[in-house]
């Protein structure tokens, strides 16, 4: 191999590494996955419970009969009757896909279409083999932290 062959597959090697390295700070953003982000990592400190885990939203950013992904913790919380609160994976059992949205009473992959049901994570419909793996949280007052 020449010099110059090289020297272009070192640059391009560099390149490779800094465009990962740059995809790796941006996937640390938080989101939905939908359009949505937080603002900040962790609510402001204050009065409060005090916990070792950020707070990870309150209670009214979750609509009752629906949901909200955080896809920077992989995890997304339904509120299927009001005060009653879930949380299970964000990642789809079908082929690792984040789910990209809640509607219709349904978690939903945007990948292959399937669906999973916000009370349990059972599967709804598409090609997903199991339930969405529930995740814990804690609910105290009006904040939700991971568990």
């Amino acid at each position: 191999m020449s010099r110059r062959q090289a020297s272009r597959r070192s640059v391009l090697v560099a390149g490779a590494a800094a465009l990962a390295a740059g995809c790796t700070k941006y996937g640390d953003e938080s989101g939905d996955g939908a359009g949505e982000s937080r603002t900040s990592p962790a609510p402001p400190s204050g009065p409060g419970p005090s916990s070792a885990a950020p707070g990870l939203a309150k209670t009214s950013d979750i609509p009752v009969g629906g949901g909200k992904i955080f896809a920077a913790e992989k995890v997304v919380v339904t509120q299927p009757a009001r005060g009653e609160f879930k949380a299970f994976s964000a990642v789809c059992t079908h082929e690792g896909c984040l789910v990209n949205s809640v509607a219709g009473g349904t978690i939903n992959c945007p990948c292959h279409g399937s669906r999973y049901r916000i009370a349990d994570a059972s599967v709804a419909g598409g090609p997903a083999p199991r339930p969405l793996p529930p995740r814990r949280i804690e609910v105290s007052g009006n904040s939700i932290t991971l568990g």
